[in-house]
Parts: C-alpha cells; sequence; structure tokens
C-alpha cells in the first residue's frame, strides 16, 4: 500500500467543486438533513467517523444545534481542509478534530449520545467490528446515525462493478444490506432500519457527471489539470450503470444502543 493518502489535496478539491465547499459525499446540508430527520441533536455530544473536509460537522453545529462534535480521520489533508474551514466559522468551541489510526475507536465507554458517520465507513471492511465498537462508545439510548456506499450482495462484485471500484482507487470495503443489520444485531443495537438512496443517487449523479462534462470542466482543468478531471469523469461514467443495476446502493441507517443490555431486560 502506497503512504500517498488516498484524499489528496486535488482530489479533495475535485470533490468540493461537485459536491459543494466542505463536503466529500453527495447531497451537502439537505442530505445531512434528511439523515437526521426525526432526530434532535440539541445539546448532545457527537462523534464523526470520517469528518472529511469540515462541512458536515459545520452542518451539525450551525444547522441542527449539536453541543459538541468530535470529527475523526485517519488522514492529515482532509483535516487540515477541515481545521481551516471551522477556524474560518469560529466553531473551534463546538467541534474538535482529531486524526486517529485504523482499528478500535480510541474513547471511552459511553462516550457518546450519538455516533455519525457520512459515507465515509465504506472504507471499514469489517462491519461488525466497527458496530461493535460503536456499541461501546455509545451511551444507552444513544443511535448510530450514518449514510454509507453499500453493494446490493455478498457474492463476487459483478465486472462493471469492480472496474468502478478500481477507478476510484479509494480501497472500498463495501458491504451489504444484510451484512450491515446482523453487524448491527449482533452488536446489540435496537430499532435498526436501512433505507437505500439508489434512485435518488441514480439522477443526482447523472446531474453531478453532465455538470463536470459542462459547466466545471474549465474551472476545473485549470485548477487541476485535464488528466486528473478527465479520471474523475471515467469514475462516474462507470459508477452510472452500477447505480442504474442496483448494485452500488448509497444507504441511510439507523440503530439504536439500548437503555439496558438485553440480557438485563427481565431482570430488576
Amino acid at each position: 500500500m502506497s503512504d500517498a493518502p488516498l484524499y489528496s489535496n486535488d482530489l479533495v478539491a475535485m470533490l468540493q467543486l461537485v459536491w459543494g465547499d466542505g463536503f466529500l459525499s453527495p447531497g451537502g446540508p439537505a442530505e445531512v438533513a434528511l439523515l437526521l430527520e426525526g432526530h434532535s441533536l440539541a445539546g448532545k455530544t457527537l462523534l464523526d467517523i470520517g469528518c472529511g473536509a469540515g462541512g458536515v460537522d459545520i452542518a451539525l453545529v450551525r444547522d441542527h444545534d449539536a453541543g459538541f462534535v468530535t470529527g475523526i480521520d485517519v488522514e492529515d489533508p482532509v483535516l487540515d481542509h477541515a481545521r481551516a474551514r471551522i477556524a474560518k466559522a469560529g466553531l473551534q468551541h463546538r467541534i474538535g478534530l482529531a486524526r486517529v489510526a485504523p482499528g478500535p475507536l480510541p474513547f471511552g465507554p459511553a462516550s457518546f449520545d450519538i455516533v455519525f458517520s457520512k459515507d465515509s465507513i465504506v472504507h471499514i471492511p469489517d462491519k461488525h467490528a466497527l458496530m461493535a465498537e460503536v456499541a461501546r462508545i455509545l451511551r444507552p439510548g444513544g443511535w448510530f446515525i450514518a449514510s454509507d456506499w453499500l453493494i446490493g450482495h455478498d457474492n463476487t462484485p459483478s465486472p462493471e462493478m469492480q472496474a468502478y471500484i478500481a477507478a476510484e482507487g479509494l480501497e472500498f470495503g463495501m458491504a451489504s444490506p444484510a451484512r450491515y443489520a446482523d453487524a448491527l444485531a449482533q452488536a446489540g443495537f435496537e430499532d435498526i432500519s436501512l433505507t437505500s438512496r439508489n434512485a435518488w443517487y441514480q439522477q443526482t449523479a447523472a446531474r453531478e457527471l453532465n455538470q463536470m462534462r459542462g459547466p466545471l470542466y474549465a474551472a476545473a482543468t485549470a485548477q487541476l489539470g485535464a488528466a486528473f478531471v478527465d479520471h474523475n469523469i471515467e469514475i462516474w461514467t462507470r459508477m452510472l450503470p452500477v447505480l442504474e443495476s442496483g448494485e452500488h446502493c448509497p444507504t441511510h441507517i439507523h440503530a439504536r444502543k439500548p437503555l439496558q443490555p438485553k440480557d438485563e431486560d427481565h431482570h430488576a
């Protein structure tokens, strides 16, 4: 594996041109709001796994009144962008960032009211280990609220999916809805729901590709070079067929940690 970051400064710049300032996944503040529908963050402590360039964490505080957000990521380039953006917004007192190593989460039991993630857990292959960690650091009654990029099955990816993943080059560890649900259940979560966003992103990704080929192309190539922009256009071109087939299925995920362990449910 190369020591070079997966999310280089050029890639961060490209994704922000497509997805908006501070965002490294689609939908911007509107998709964050949809993901949080029915949940109040007011005054609560959140962990954001894979905080990226900081736009999501700013939205969690500004738009949804989160009390304090701890954002973690594994790479310095995105954290540098996030720190600068949070400082510019004057929100350092409500958002803290940390670089972490892959593996167990560096927090004590029952540290957070909510564990959140926006399209970042795709990079973590072992969903069962991760969900056990999420359950450990959540307070009783706390929620896991995430969106992620899932694969529609647990079989060998189709040639089209393999070509798309190879073009991305981002070490995807995609899991099916069934594997996610099992990981959450094995970790003891209740009220588990997985809601496909495939239809929405099919349409959105097609618009994004048209923007990249058209209105965004000149500015993007002037900043990043034609070869880099053309490669990203190739990624989107390979992504559309697997969205249309349903093999690539962006999904909203919600699950609640019980107020007490299940084996104590019937004991005084």
